[in-house]
């Protein structure tokens, strides 16, 4: 009886969590996993990063990558969440430029090479901030996603997305992250210089407010942390 209650709970543990594994292009979602996306560590867990200095920040990966989508700058990327984004808190997209002389299935995001594309953020009511989804657009949403910048250069970039369960943050250390990388070759694009670029691990800290969370008292203002999106 003790078994079954421990593989019971390590099952809805797993079923609280989730996993980034299939992308979705102008509407159009992948009907496998990993496919563009790097398969994650937590393929099977759907375990977050919880250590925001450990390598995993980057891609969470323990695959190379296997394919590449395209998508042209200023059109609609999005990430499928297996089975939703079951906890609270903010949706972060970051993206990486692979060098030209670099092979986009085994490129180390390693430096100062991410900049942040778009967020999906706390929005303040009007009694402040709650754990819930009037206040976390992405909360309990099973796809998230963002418009390529239309001024970002073309070429072949990874695309991190990053959700920040906030659910158990009281204090550092507590903040669940779950990401992945997917693998895209943007064409059309301009010629704008995309920043400010920073590094994972680095960009965050584990006591940054943005990775902090107080139910009582309610919290009167929030900010996601690492740096500003980049404008184009």
């Amino acid at each position: 009886m003790h078994l079954l209650s421990s593989l019971w709970l390590l099952a809805a543990t797993a079923e609280a969590h989730y996993r980034f594994s299939r992308i979705v292009v102008n509407g159009v979602a992948e009907t496998k996993e990993w496919t563009a996306v790097r398969q994650t560590k937590n393929y099977q867990s759907n375990a977050g990063v919880t250590d925001v200095n450990s390598p995993d920040m980057r891609c969470f990966q323990m695959r190379p990558g296997t394919s590449t989508a395209t998508i042209a700058a200023g059109e609609t990327l999005g990430f499928i969440a297996a089975s939703s984004v079951s906890h609270f808190g903010p949706v972060q997209f970051y993206m990486a430029k692979v060098p030209e002389s670099a092979d986009i299935n085994t490129w180390e995001p390693a430096g100062n090479v991410w900049f942040k594309a778009a967020k999906i953020d706390a929005v303040k009511g009007a009694g402040g901030y709650t754990s819930g989804p009037d206040t976390w657009p992405a909360y309990q949403k099973q796809q998230v996603e963002f418009q390529i910048p239309k001024n970002v250069p073309s070429g072949k970039y990874l695309v991190r997305v990053e959700s920040i369960a906030l659910h158990q943050a009281s204090n550092p250390g507590g903040a669940q992250i779950y990401l992945s990388c997917a693998q895209i070759n943007v064409t059309g694009g301009g010629n704008g210089t995309p920043g400010p670029l920073v590094a994972f691990p680095g960009a965050y800290k584990s006591n940054d407010p943005g990775l902090i969370w107080s139910y009582y008292p309610v919290k009167t203002s929030y900010t996601a942390p690492g740096p500003a999106v980049w404008s184009g």
